[in-house]
This record gives structure tokens, C-alpha cells and sequence, in this order.
């Protein structure tokens, strides 16, 4: 209908338009779930059967079992063609799968009205996503309770509903959820944004959110008396990078306090001590940890003076986790065979009857939430509740200001380490730092260049992500070289070259970082009676746990080096991919 100019149409005959797009949409997700299912209904398990006398942690294929309680069991493999022909990751492939049969299995009332096109697909799956640790029949009385309402209220709105039906029909569960989420604790760093600017959110134990929390402060009052005159969240984010080096901490803090300008009713930034236990902790042993954030706006001016409740986040951030990192997450423990270098070692007990474990309950959406995809981190916005340090308003600091400024830090960090006032102290360890920049940008400092692990910065930005030494420049690595050694294990001078080569595994599709973590897989299998130099650059490609798992035992995949840099994977059922420095491309057919 309307098959014409989009201009030419009335704005009513637009609107309708529009929907009409909308429902086909619709309509087509709810196919792809079926194709989803049909495909998954022809992976059974008796194609990885047990295999007698092996290890659980051999990598064989194991059977799955994908969207909870009372969902078939599928071969584990399966999931790679299936997610590679559509052009995603493993792990979004197996969500889709999971979805598909638990929307059929599970909410066979919600599943009904996505045929019946009364129900938007992806609402639907965000049903399966908030009841996966539910038993069968409890998300069958969930299903009962959400399916006539599924698209005719907000998703907040449903997200309530969805949470009210959960808490009545499963009491246990969610007693145990909150407990679990009051014992989580952990430091999580957000990505990069394009100012070069990370956040960082802390959840631990109050006394140590409130010691960390007195050592920024005191280092931030260390700043202002050496000259800084921003306002006290912007020198408490200069304290988070020199916090990090114990000595340079203590120094500074050592001259802080002998500085002319400290008077006696000046605050002691030196004196970090453990503040004394409230009544409030001395009734309860078992605090329930905080979230600190350091680096945020607003709130009182007498709250300068941080370490009390005044400074603490009650929010719980998610985690933006990629699909890669969860499939492996999966599979982590299942190397090739005994011994193999190619792979991180192996964890997995090793069964006392010797056979393979039965089917693995894949939870996925416990740790994956792809209904904020941007996780807690991309929007770059705060908790809406939480309360802050004192903030003050402060000054910028001109150039030369800060150049001055900066002269003084490394001054005093120098003097950490060659005349340190306080002795005893350990050096901190040293942190590589990969960064990829033009001859023009080196030789200018102006222009773009990219961090590994952090992205793209301006060249201004480099002096402040190395800070004021000590630093050690190492040589450029010529990539075009080719290095082998006559052994099966892999040097750490070669992992580099591999890692500097290929920053992202070459998986079609595949997420993951080439990272230390990433298991790297001889491309021609390693012949012990073979010749020499099998172990090389251009022998040697980057893949993630499960894309390892798949090369090496998955039936009817193969892989071939097109050149220095590409690689042509072909799966079981003659579909072609070739992974480059650009992307995963699907080979056309012949």
C-alpha cells in the first residue's frame, strides 16, 4: 500500500503508512522466531553423544539447554552457523535461539498472540529475559498474568507487572535475588567516551568506600595547596590517577603537610587513618556495601570533608557485558587437549567416571541485558537518587597555570623515588600503554590517535594518560616481519605481534579484544613431526573460547589464511565468511 513518493502523502496516509511498516516488522520477527525454532528442533543432542573416558574439559560439543526450565536441549555448536548467517555474534545468536524456544515452551498464551500479531516480538523477549531463573511453571502463571497486556501498556508499566507477578508466584527466588544483589561487590569501569573521560563505580565494604574515599579527598586538599585551584570534584578525579601509585601518594601527601602555606587549622591531608566504626556498624556486622562514585556533581558545600553517608550511591549499575565474553564465559575451562598452549589452562574437574557432563542450563539473560545496551555507563549520566560529596566552585586553570602545576607534580613524584621523604614503600607496578599514532601526529602533537583499550584521543590527551613518568618508550614493532619458533608453546614475543597484528579475534562476527585472555589457535594444526617454524605470526589467529572450540572440534567447519590478514571461514552447510582488519564479509556464492 502507498507505493509512491513518501512526500506526496496526505499526513494521515503517512501515519498509516508507517504502521503498516510497523506491523510488517513485527510480523517478520515473529517469523524469524519460528525459523529460530525449526532450526533449533534439528539440533538435538544426540549429535554430541557422551564420550566415554573423556575429560568435561576436553572442548567437545556438549548438549545446552538455552532459555531455562523446560526449554529442549540443543547442540552447543549449533549456535555458530545459526548466529554467523544472520550476521551477529554468538552470543546474540544464542539469545535469539533461547528466546525462541522459551516463548514456545514457557509462554505458550504470549507466544500465541505474537502469531496472532497481538503481541510485539520483542516485548515479548523482554518477558523471557526477566523470568529466565523462574521455574516452568511459575513463568507459565507469569505468562498467564502478562500476555492480554503485553502491548497495550508501557514497557515500565510491564516491567512492574512482570515483577509484581514474579515476587507472588515465586517468594524464595526473590528473597534470594535481593540477597544476592546486597552481597555484590566490585569495581566497574565504563567505556571510553569521546573526551577521553572514564567512569568508574565502586562497591565494597563502607569502611573501605570511606577510607578511599578520605584518601581522594586528602590528596585533592594536597592539589589546592600546591596550586590547583579547580573546584574539588575536578582535583578528586586528578587524585584517582595518582592514587594509583602508592610512593607518589605518600610523598605528595608528606609535602603537603609540611607546605608553608598549612596552617594549623588547616586539615591534615596526611593523616589517612581508618574512621572510627558508627553505632550504626557496630549493630550490624554485615553492612550492606555502598557504591561510591568519585567524580560527581552538586550537593552540599559542608560536605567537603567526604567519609561520611553523604558521599554513598544506593544504585546498582549493570554491567555491559559483550556476547563474546559470555559464550566463553560459558565455555571457560575446555581447552583442546592436556597441555595445550593455545588455550588459557583448563579448570574443569575432571570427572570421576570419566564422561561428559550432562546437558548445561544456559541462564544467559542473568548476565547479559540487552535492554540497555548502552549498559550503565553510555549515557553518561548518574543514578537520578544518590548523594555527593561537597562540591565547590572553583577555578579553571590557564595553560600556563597548568604547566606550572604539572612541573610541581612530576617534581614531587621524582622526588618519590630518588629522595623520598618517607622510605619503605613499594614501587607500583607498570602498566603497558599500546598506542597507534600517524609520523605527522608524533612529529606535529596535533592530530588523532588511538589507545588500545581506550579508543580514540586527541594527541593533547597523551601527556595526561601517561601522567609524569617514570616511563619507559619501547621500540616499534615491524608487523611485517615474520617471527616463528620450533616449540608448540606460543612466547610472549610472538603473542604480542599476534595481538598488535589482529586486535580482534577472527571469528565471523566475533566481539572479543585480543587481550591476554584470548585464546590463540594454531591456524594448521600443530604437527609434533611436522617441520620447523609451526609456531608463527602468520600461523598464529586470535579467537575467543567458544570460536576456538568450534574450529577445533565443531563438525564440518574449516578455516584458511587468504592473506597476511584475512582469514575464510566456511560452515558445515557451505556458507562462506571472511574475517579482515574491516569486518566479518559473507563470500557470495560461485
Amino acid at each position: 500500500m502507498f507505493e509512491c513518493d513518501l512526500s506526496e502523502l496526505p499526513t494521515a496516509d503517512l501515519l498509516e503508512s508507517a504502521a503498516a511498516h510497523r506491523a510488517e516488522a513485527n510480523r517478520l520477527d515473529a517469523q524469524l522466531l519460528e525459523h529460530a525454532q525449526t532450526y533449533a528442533d534439528r539440533f538435538h543432542p544426540d549429535v554430541c553423544p557422551v564420550r566415554p573416558g573423556r575429560r568435561s574439559c576436553d572442548g567437545r560439543e556438549r548438549a545446552i539447554v538455552l532459555g531455562g526450565d523446560g526449554c529442549p536441549e540443543i547442540a552447543e555448536f549449533a549456535i555458530a552457523e545459526f548466529a554467523a548467517v544472520l550476521g551477529v555474534s554468538p552470543g546474540v545468536g544464542a539469545r535469539l535461539l533461547g528466546d525462541a524456544l522459551a516463548l514456545r515452551r514457557r509462554f505458550p498464551f504470549t507466544w500465541a498472540r505474537i502469531l496472532s500479531g497481538d503481541a510485539t516480538p520483542w516485548k515479548a523477549r523482554q518477558l523471557v529475559a526477566a523470568c529466565v531463573k523462574l521455574s516452568q511453571e511459575a513463568a507459565a502463571y507469569v505468562d498467564r498474568r502478562v500476555a492480554a497486556v503485553i502491548d497495550t501498556i508501557s514497557p515500565y508499566r510491564l516491567e512492574k507487572i512482570i515483577k509484581a507477578a514474579k515476587f507472588h508466584v515465586a517468594p524464595d527466588l526473590a528473597r534470594a535475588e535481593a540477597d544476592e544483589k546486597a552481597r555484590e561487590r566490585g569495581v566497574f569501569v565504563g567505556e571510553t567516551d569521546e573526551h577521553g573521560t572514564r567512569t568508574m563505580y565502586i562497591k565494597a565494604s563502607s569502611g573501605a568506600v570511606a577510607r578511599n574515599n578520605a584518601t581522594l579527598n586528602a590528596i585533592a586538599d594536597a592539589l589546592k595547596i600546591f596550586g590547583d585551584p579547580r573546584a574539588l570534584q575536578h582535583r578528586r578525579a586528578e587524585a584517582v590517577g595518582i592514587i594509583s601509585d602508592p610512593l607518589y601518594t605518600q610523598e605528595l601527601l608528606t609535602q603537603a603537610s609540611r607546605h608553608p602555606n598549612v596552617t594549623p587549622t588547616d586539615p591534615a591531608p596526611a593523616d589517612l587513618k581508618p574512621a572510627p566504626a558508627t553505632t550504626d556498624a557496630a549493630a550490624n556486622p554485615h553492612p550492606a556495601p555502598n557504591l561510591a562514585h568519585a567524580g560527581s556533581p552538586g550537593t552540599p558545600a559542608n560536605a567537603e570533608n567526604a567519609g561520611d553517608a553523604g558521599d554513598e550511591w544506593n544504585v546498582r549499575p549493570r554491567i555491559d557485558r559483550r556476547d563474546e565474553d559470555l559464550l566463553d564465559d560459558w565455555t571457560r575451562g575446555h581447552d583442546d587437549e592436556p597441555g595445550s598452549d593455545d588455550a588459557v589452562d583448563c579448570d574443569a574437574p575432571d570427572l570421576s567416571g570419566g564422561e561428559l557432563p550432562g546437558p548445561l542450563d544456559i541462564r544467559h539473560a542473568e548476565a547479559l541485558d540487552l535492554s540497555d545496551p548502552l549498559g550503565p555507563f553510555g549515557s553518561g549520566q548518574p543514578p537520578a537518587t544518590h548523594q555527593d560529596v561537597g562540591t565547590d566552585d572553583g577555578q579553571p586553570l590557564d595553560d600556563g597555570a597548568l604547566r606550572e602545576l604539572h612541573t610541581r607534580l612530576a617534581q614531587i613524584k621524582h622526588d618519590a623515588y630518588t629522595n623520598p621523604t618517607n622510605t619503605g614503600q613499594v614501587r607500583p607496578g607498570q602498566t603497558e600503554i599500546y598506542v597507534h599514532l600517524t609520523d605527522h601526529t608524533l612529529a606535529t602533537g596535533t592530530g588523532v590517535l588511538r589507545a588500545e583499550t581506550i579508543g580514540p584521543l586527541l594527541a593533547s590527551q597523551l601527556t595526561e594518560l601517561v601522567g609524569h613518568g617514570p616511563y619507559t618508550v619501547k621500540p616499534v614493532i615491524d608487523l611485517n616481519d615474520a617471527v616463528s619458533v620450533n616449540a608448540y608453546e606460543i612466547p610472549n614475543r610472538i603473542r604480542e605481534r599476534v595481538k598488535l597484528t589482529h586486535p580482534v579475534e577472527l571469528f565471523p562476527f566475533g566481539t572479543r579484544e585480543t587481550t591476554r585472555s584470548v585464546d590463540l589457535d594454531h591456524l594448521r594444526p600443530y604437527d609434533p613431526l611436522g617441520p620447523p617454524g609451526q609456531t608463527s605470526t602468520t600461523n598464529l589467529v586470535p579467537l575467543g573460547r567458544f570460536g576456538h572450540r568450534v574450529k577445533t572440534h565443531a563438525r564440518g567447519w574449516s578455516v584458511r589464511r587468504v592473506d597476511y590478514r584475512t582469514v575464510e571461514w566456511t560452515t558445515p552447510h557451505g556458507f562462506r565468511f571472511r574475517v579482515d582488519p574491516t569486518g566479518t564479509h559473507r563470500v557470495p556464492d560461485p
